[in-house]
């Protein structure tokens, strides 16, 4: 299969996903993510190399994912994780239910690792700068 046809077939599961979200992920997507709450814009169901990720702020390199609901977080997964972690992702995970039931403290680890991003994209900026 050539990388061309994979990718659209990605690109066509990924819109689909956003259609059939979960419950955890439209919460997410709904109170936490919009860039009035963080400041930054984010996508959902965001093809990124050969995986689709819940949600990605490209800017400062950040991937959430909800686990649970459609899927959890498996063997397979640790291997996604490494290959987006070695392209420069931080990757915050979330299982359903803490989303569901707990969404202050997610919102409340979202805004720490957006802060600790932000400060890491000022200093870098501020090394290439001077």
């Amino acid at each position: 299969m050539s990388q061309s046809i994979y990718y659209k077939k990605l690109k066509e599961f990924a819109r689909q996903n956003r259609k059939e979200g979960t419950k955890g992920e439209a919460i997410l997507w709904k109170f936490a993510l919009s860039k009035k709450q963080t400041g930054y814009q984010f996508n959902r169901q965001f093809v990124l190399g050969n995986y689709i990720v819940d949600f990605i702020c490209r800017k400062l390199k950040l991937i959430i994912e909800v686990d649970g609901g459609s899927h959890s977080f498996k063997t397979n997964d640790s291997e996604r994780q490494l290959q987006l972690e070695k392209l420069g992702y931080t990757i915050l995970r979330f299982e359903e239910y803490q989303v569901v039931k707990k969404l202050e403290d997610v919102i409340y680890a979202i805004e720490y690792a957006v802060l600790s991003l932000e400060e890491n994209i000022n200093i870098d900026s501020k090394e290439t700068q001077g």
